[in-house]
């Protein structure tokens, strides 16, 4: 694995985008019956290496459902809209009207207003956990100590903790830091 120097005394895996990865077939050549796509989070198992990102824009409740039906594991961002709005579909429809420009703005704004409903996330837990697919949400690392057990205990099966960086320690000047290697320890769902 390439590592490179940050500023002279630290140093640190490289990480690679998209556009610096090339998928080259071998020189053999696989029958198709003896290929599975198939793949697994602890004991839970997907028919499809897809795993929707979370976003509002690409996971709602209900295609959530319509994601895992059809083998792939789709992750509810649960401070997004649909952990704060009880029908943020009105709100949606106004974003995809925006220009490129104005919808960063006029997300932040909507975000700004209504806070994270930890009923309404607990309740979102619920409907999808009865609807019989592989509960799968996902928190930042500064919302983590406070919703990942509320989404556990409402019957999430995996946790995801989602951000550009996330280290082993979450350090905040308003609280303790949270060390993520004990947390996600002590949770019951996988993180």
């Amino acid at each position: 694995m390439d590592t490179i120097e940050i500023g002279g005394t630290k140093r640190a895996r490289r990480g690679y985008t998209f556009d610096e990865i090339a998928i080259a077939p071998s020189r053999r050549t696989r029958d198709p019956q003896a290929v599975s796509t198939n793949w697994q989070i602890d004991a839970y198992q997907f028919k499809l290496p897809f795993m929707a990102a979370p976003m509002d824009s690409i996971v709602s409740p209900s295609s959530a459902q319509r994601l895992s039906e059809l083998g792939m594991l789709a992750t509810l961002n649960v401070e997004g809209l649909w952990g704060r709005y009880a029908d943020p579909l009105p709100l949606l429809l106004e974003i995809s009207e925006l220009s490129d420009a104005d919808v960063v703005v006029r997300l932040q704004q909507i975000y700004a207003s209504t806070p994270v409903d930890p009923d309404l996330v607990a309740t979102r837990v619920k409907e999808l956990k009865a609807s019989g697919i592989t509960v799968a949400v996902a928190v930042s690392p500064q919302a983590t100590a406070v919703l990942a057990p509320l989404v556990s205990r409402a019957g999430a099966d995996i946790v995801v903790i989602r951000g550009t960086t996330v280290s082993a320690e979450h350090v905040t000047r308003d609280e303790e830091p949270l060390n993520l290697k004990q947390f996600i320890y002590e949770l019951e769902a996988p993180v």
